[in-house]
């Protein structure tokens, strides 16, 4: 019986535990006055009309000139986010 809790609760850890994962896209001499993001949300893998794009997230955050681009991908058991992060002017 405390074998089978055990792996119950091992199997709900892993279930709920979530990775995170930030890689460094583009840098440039520009300044970095302003931030954008653009951020979608995929349920169970399925992905409809992505745009997380360095367009987006530049024109989100009023840019005009982006100096840093950030991609960062955060995913857990169902649930995967993209997030593209600008700086810039």
């Amino acid at each position: 019986m405390k074998k089978t809790a055990l792996f119950i609760a091992v199997i709900g850890a892993m279930a709920l535990a979530s990775c995170t994962r930030y890689y460094p896209g583009m840098v440039t001499t520009a300044a970095s006055l302003k931030t954008g993001e653009a951020r979608k949300t995929v349920w169970f893998g399925i992905a409809t009309n992505v745009d997380v794009s360095v367009a987006t997230a530049a024109k989100n955050g009023g840019l005009t000139k982006v100096a840093t681009v950030d991609y960062g991908i955060k995913s857990g058991l169902f649930k995967t986010v993209y997030i593209t992060r600008v700086t810039g002017e």
